[in-house]
């Protein structure tokens, strides 16, 4: 799916290198998704899929960074997540993108759970390359 947000109002580039640096990480989301108003229920959603692509960031690529930025199109706000590592890559990602698919001990919900929690969902993946996932979670959506 192409991700469709057009204008970034404010953006931060977060390093997650360590397991330590997730609370933090889940913290700098939660303060951008209030920062545009975003209900609970959004705000939950949202962090639970980032929450799931930190770890797997961590767990498969040996971490990386994540650039929170609010956006606009038209008069929706949201919040998007690029989450970018440097790691192995995922060889076959139409089946990493099925549901029931693991390779590891992660949140259960895997790339699948995560697209369905969020907006907009894209992940470019190739094996030695690593792995980019950028996600959206609009405010009212």
């Amino acid at each position: 799916m192409m991700i469709t947000a057009t204008i970034t109002l404010n953006k931060d580039l977060v390093s997650v290198l360590k397991e330590q640096d997730v609370v933090s990480f889940r913290n700098r989301v939660k303060e951008f998704a209030v920062r545009i108003k975003m209900g609970l229920v959004n705000q939950t959603k949202l962090i639970t899929a980032a929450s799931e692509l930190v770890r797997n960031m961590l767990r498969y690529g040996g971490g990386g960074t994540v650039l929170i930025e609010v956006v606009s199109r038209g008069r929706d706000n949201g919040v998007r997540l690029t989450f970018k590592d440097e790691g192995p890559g995922i060889a076959d990602v139409a089946m990493a993108m099925r549901d029931g698919y693991s390779t590891g001990k992660s949140l259960g919900l895997g790339l699948p759970g995560t697209k369905r929690l969020v907006n907009e969902f894209d992940i470019k993946s190739a094996p030695g390359k690593g792995t980019t996932v950028t996600i959206i979670k609009w405010a009212n959506g």
